[in-house]
C-alpha cells in the first residue's frame, strides 16, 4: 500500500502550521508553537525542521524573536517537493527503479499501467500545494483526479452488489 510516513506527514502539517502563522502575523515559529499547536513530539520535529532548512523550505532566524519561517511563498512548496525531500523517491512499483531485480521484468503485463498510474499519483502531488493545504477546510476535501485517470469510480461503485435489507 502507497502510504505517507510519519515524518512526511509531520513535515506537511508543520509547513502548513508555518504558512498560516505567516499569513497571519507575517513572523517567525518557534518550534516549540509548532510542537505544541501540532502535536508533534519536539525531538522528531526539530530533526525535521533542520532537514526542511537544508531543503529550501524554511529558513532559520536566530535571536530572542528567533524561530522558522518558510523560505518562500507556499504556493511554490508542492506536496511531492516536500515528501522527496523527506523520504526521497516515491516508487510504486521496483520496476520503475533502475536497479530493477524483478524475474517477470520480460513478461509483465502490467508495467505500462502501473507506470501510468505512478505518474498520474506523482502529478496529483505536485499539483497540491502547501497554500492549497492551508485553504482547504477539512469539509471541503475533495481530491481531484486528474482528466486521464485510470480508475472510474463511478463504474466501480456500480458494478458493486447491492446490499441485502439485513446489511449482509
Amino acid at each position: 500500500m502507497l502510504r505517507l510516513t510519519k515524518k512526511a506527514d509531520y513535515s506537511l502539517i508543520a509547513l502548513k502550521h508555518f504558512a498560516l502563522r505567516q499569513e497571519q502575523t507575517g513572523g517567525s515559529v518557534s518550534a516549540k508553537e509548532v510542537s505544541d499547536g501540532c502535536g508533534i513530539p519536539l525531538p522528531v520535529l526539530s530533526k525535521l525542521l533542520q532537514r526542511l532548512c537544508k531543503s529550501g523550505f524554511l529558513l532559520s532566524e536566530y535571536g530572542t524573536n528567533g524561530g522558522y519561517r518558510l523560505a518562500r511563498d507556499p504556493s511554490r512548496i508542492s506536496a511531492l517537493q516536500v515528501i522527496r525531500a523527506i523520504d526521497g523517491p516515491i516508487v510504486l512499483a521496483d520496476c520503475f527503479t533502475e536497479n530493477t531485480n524483478c524475474l517477470h521484468i520480460s513478461k509483465c503485463t502490467v508495467k505500462k499501467p502501473l507506470k501510468r498510474i505512478h505518474e498520474g499519483i506523482l502529478r496529483l502531488l505536485d499539483g497540491v500545494s502547501i497554500q492549497d493545504m492551508l485553504h482547504d477546510s477539512e469539509a471541503d476535501l475533495r481530491v481531484q483526479l486528474p482528466a486521464t485517470s485510470l480508475v472510474a469510480l463511478q463504474t466501480a461503485t456500480n458494478s458493486l452488489p447491492p446490499k441485502s435489507p439485513e446489511g449482509n
